[in-house]
């Protein structure tokens, strides 16, 4: 059995009494003991803090850095300015998903955010298309650990440990400053639907740094989240967890991620076959679902229209802060149009839903 890695956090989350689990290579907090409904309700309410120190950091430099990435990318790379950050996918040449991912950009290079579980495959990918190009691409993972916090208070939370100013800070741009003293990238991004700040910092700043979070948010109800909550707020706004509602079978067009692919910059890796799959039509396409009845739908459930099959869960839960069940499901593209009502088979039994275009959840506090 292979040996599960560990973040620079791994003894604080023993400490906070967490439930750790193997999530992509990794020994990771699903749970602390207050209870994922509490951690959930914390980040809607108030903030919550996590540690993602397993995702994967790939640095791209060089002449060519741009080129590269524009390459190597569906979104449109030469948009984004020093201090902007845009999401994207990377595809291979049929156009399947390899993984999705945020590009920012720094005045001297860029870097490339890729799920945790497809780091390694990643960098072997963008290594092997960087050949031709005047660039160096370096996985700098181990070296950075990734705090996330998010919730109304998060802004609050964040600039009582830096004297940066963070309210300056817009949806999907950063800065670079100090947080807690340690040397920081500030990213006003996140997976919940919620305002907040993706903290990049060195990995052995990273028990001061998470320290120093949770003391400083005490007083604004500030609770550490696992696993657990984070997927429960991104499926309440409808983001795509790779590997579930998003993998090397569908396109970024299939998955509702038409918004990245943008054919008119030029060339990219799986231009040719998302461009003939636009003109086309997609068979198959990613759509959001609520039950109109009680359930708890899960990954992997079948999902019938008129009595016939018609798709699959890709992701499913009661939701928290709607009180009913919601998911996501791949479905013929031809009977995909919201208020569709289908059934989701629970337990063998056909429970009523209804096709609806996510967020599901739309009172966050995010910035956009």
């Amino acid at each position: 059995m292979t040996e599960l890695s560990r973040t620079p956090l791994h003894d604080e989350h023993e400490r906070l009494g967490a439930k750790l689990v193997a999530f992509a290579g990794y020994e990771m907090p699903v749970q602390y003991p207050d209870g994922i409904l509490e951690e959930h309700r914390a980040v809607r309410t108030a903030a919550g803090i996590f540690d993602v120190s397993h995702m994967g950091e790939l640095d791209v430099r060089g002449p060519d850095a741009l080129a590269f990435v524009q390459h190597a990318t569906t979104n449109d790379a030469s948009r984004l300015e020093v201090g902007q950050a845009q999401y994207s996918v990377l595809c291979g040449e049929d156009g399947g998903a390899l993984d999705d991912c945020v590009v920012y950009r720094f005045a001297d290079r860029y870097m490339i955010v890729v799920n945790a579980a497809n780091r390694a495959k990643d960098d072997a990918w963008l290594r092997s298309l960087v050949k031709g190009f005047d660039a160096v691409v370096e996985d700098i993972s181990d070296d950075i650990a990734l705090i996330a916090v998010q919730g109304p208070a998060a802004e609050r939370i964040v600039g009582r440990v830096t004297d940066a100013d963070v309210g300056a800070i817009r949806y999907y741009h950063f800065i670079e400053g100090e947080v807690a003293g340690a040397p920081a990238v500030i990213s006003r991004t996140g997976y919940t639907g919620e305002d907040g700040f993706e903290l990049y910092v060195p990995a052995p700043d990273a028990v001061t740094v998470w320290s120093k979070l949770l003391e400083a948010g005490e007083e604004h109800g500030l609770k550490p989240a696992g696993l657990g909550a984070r997927d429960s707020l991104r499926l309440e706004m409808g983001y795509a967890l790779y590997g579930n509602d998003l993998d090397e079978n569908h396109t970024p067009l299939e998955a509702g991620l038409g918004w990245v692919v943008k054919l008119e910059k030029g060339d990219f890796v799986g231009r040719a076959a998302l461009a003939r799959q636009k003109q086309e039509g997609v068979r198959e396409r990613l759509v959001g679902f609520v039950l109109t009845e009680r359930g708890f739908p899960r990954h992997g459930y079948e999902v019938r229209i008129g009595g016939e099959p018609a798709g699959e869960v890709t992701s499913g839960i009661h939701s928290p802060s709607l009180g009913q069940g919601i998911g996501l499901a791949y479905i013929d593209a031809r009977t995909a149009a919201p208020e569709t009502e289908v059934e989701v088979m629970i337990r063998e039994r056909a429970h009523a839903a209804v096709i609806t275009r996510p967020p599901f959840y739309r009172n966050g506090s995010i910035r956009r």
